[in-house]
C-alpha cells in the first residue's frame, strides 16, 4: 500500500492526519524561518548586485518561497504517513531541507559565491534524489515537489549568473 491509499489498520483518522500535516508544515517553515534569518538583509544586497536582465526583483522571491514550502510540507506529510516503511526518503527530504537553509547563509549572509553556487547544485543533486524517492512511495508527493525543483534550477543559474558578475562583493 503506497500513502496515496493509505488507510490505518483502524480505518481513517483525520485527525491524526491533520496533526500531522500541521507537523510536516511546521518542519518547513521552521527551515525558512532559518533561511530568512540569513537573509534579513537580503533586499538591499541583493539590490547592489550586478544581476542579469532575466533577474527577477526581490519581491518576488518570498511568495514564491512560502508557495514551495508549503507545497514541500503537504509532500511531507503524504510521504510520512507511510511509516516507518520509507524512513529514507524522509531522510533525504530532511537533508535536502537542511541544504536549502544553510544556502542562504552562504550566500546573503557570508556572501561565498563560489560556496553558494557548488552548495546549490548539491542541493539539487539531492532535491532530484528525494524526488525519486518519494516517487516510490507517493507519485503525488513527488510532483509536489517539481515547482521546488524548478525554482532552485532557476536559483541556481541566478546564483552562477549573479556570482560571477560580482567577484568583489561575493568572492
Amino acid at each position: 500500500m503506497t500513502a496515496d491509499t493509505h488507510v490505518s489498520k483502524r480505518g481513517p483518522q483525520p485527525l491524526r492526519d491533520l496533526g500531522l500535516l500541521i507537523v510536516c508544515l511546521m518542519i518547513v517553515y521552521v527551515a525558512a524561518a532559518i533561511g530568512a534569518v540569513a537573509s534579513l538583509n537580503a533586499t538591499a544586497f541583493y539590490a547592489r548586485l550586478a544581476q542579469p536582465d532575466w533577474a527577477p526583483p526581490s519581491s518576488v522571491f518570498g511568495p514564491v518561497w512560502t508557495l514551495l514550502y508549503s507545497l514541500m510540507g503537504i509532500a511531507l506529510w503524504r510521504v510520512w504517513r507511510s511509516l516507518p516503511r520509507h524512513v529514507a526518503a524522509i531522510t533525504l527530504f530532511l537533508v535536502q531541507l537542511a541544504l536549502n537553509s544553510f544556502w542562504s547563509w552562504l550566500f546573503f549572509r557570508w556572501h561565498l559565491g563560489a560556496l553558494a553556487f557548488a552548495w546549490i547544485v548539491l542541493l539539487l543533486a539531492m532535491i532530484i534524489a528525494t524526488i525519486v524517492a518519494f516517487w516510490r512511495v507517493s507519485r503525488v508527493a513527488a510532483l509536489l515537489l517539481a515547482p521546488y525543483l524548478g525554482w532552485v534550477a532557476f536559483a541556481a543559474a541566478l546564483s552562477w549568473s549573479i556570482w560571477r558578475a560580482n567577484p568583489t562583493l561575493l568572492g
